[in-house]
């Protein structure tokens, strides 16, 4: 069996992560697929970000944007010798609970999301690098609805980070290494 080629990239607002991960899939000399998981919306600041991370992208990477079928995305798109960059879990999470129709999805509903994600990672056979934002440092938030957000991105986090094979947290633009391939 092949091992699992998995990076998970963690961060900070602007600590650099998605930037790295660029980096290690431009550096992976392989096909590469960027996955977004943002939608455009009316917000002309956000959409600022869209475009920013848009003109950073070499030209010849495919883009696939993704709905909140992500597991889905991740099949349809691995191969071998290919490298899928997911940016990010931060915003697929935010899409899953706060649909921009707003119809939020049972808890349950979004697990099973998860749970079929945690699957196409485990049987990927290419080359996988996540990011997501790291938001848990601070005080615990007010309000029922950004508790929930943040204790299950927390949590999300963590499933992702037991699955991979490399995990490294960005801080100041600044990689940390947490987990290297061959540790625990």
């Amino acid at each position: 069996m092949i091992p699992r080629d998995l990076t998970f990239v963690l961060g900070g607002a602007r600590s650099g992560k998605s930037v790295h991960a660029e980096q290690l899939a431009n550096d992976s000399a392989l096909p590469v697929t960027y996955v977004a998981t943002a939608h455009v919306t009316d917000d002309a600041e956000f959409s600022a970000r869209i475009a920013h991370h848009r003109e950073r992208r070499p030209a010849h990477w495919q883009l696939h944007e993704a709905d909140v079928d992500l597991a889905s995305a991740v099949t349809q798109i691995d191969a071998p010798s290919h490298c899928i960059l997911i940016d990010c879990l931060t915003l697929w999470l935010a899409n899953l609970l706060c649909p921009p129709d707003g119809d939020a999805l049972p808890i349950e509903h979004y697990h099973a999301h998860f749970a079929a994600f945690e699957a196409a990672l485990i049987n990927a056979k290419g080359k996988i690098i996540v990011v997501s934002n790291e938001i848990g440092l601070g005080v615990v938030p007010l309000g029922a609805a950004t508790r929930l957000y943040v204790d299950e991105l927390g949590r999300l986090n963590q499933r992702i980070a037991a699955l991979s094979t490399q995990v490294t947290m960005m801080v100041a633009g600044l990689p940390l290494a947490l987990k290297t391939a061959g540790s625990a």
